[in-house]
């Protein structure tokens, strides 16, 4: 897929704010057909676009505590380390940064006790982190995954 175009970016602003919205939905608003909605929704998807997804909220599934860990790492063992971090099922995100740390994760457990376990337990048996720079969310703010703003 190329570009996208403003009747694209249309749908993606409406079905970000909510998901569930029907084709036939989206077409009445957007004042054109459903099978219109329906090739361009089903092309932006093919062609990895957006994805259709469920947004967990963590405090309802018993994920009290959600960190952000920052790694320095041994020059070289950059890739090496993401790749062990990415094993781990309470790691959401893990991403190379420049600054101050090499690699930032995001993280969540049931209780602080388990995050203390992660981080001496699993992170010590991962060969190549100097530091771990760990920060536990006290109050969250803001959670979205919108990309796309739409026209008021």
């Amino acid at each position: 897929m190329s570009q996208l175009d403003s009747t694209d970016m249309a749908i993606l602003g409406y079905l970000q704010e909510n998901g569930k919205r029907s084709y036939s939905e989206v077409a009445r608003h957007l004042e054109c057909s459903e099978g219109t909605i329906r090739a361009r929704i089903n092309k932006m998807l093919n062609a990895g676009v957006f994805e259709f997804i469920i947004h967990t909220n963590p405090n309802k599934v018993g994920l009290e505590v959600q960190a952000i860990i920052g790694f320095s790492t041994r020059l070289g063992a950059q890739e090496e380390i993401a790749r062990c971090l990415q094993k781990h099922p309470e790691v959401r995100f893990v991403g190379a940064f420049s600054g101050k740390h090499d690699l930032i994760i995001q993280a969540y457990f049931k209780s602080n006790e388990d995050l203390v376990n992660f981080v001496n337990k699993e992170l010590a048996k991962i060969d190549g982190i100097l530091n771990a720079d760990v920060n536990v969310e006290l109050k969250q703010y803001k959670d979205s995954f919108s990309y796309i703003r739409t026209e008021e």
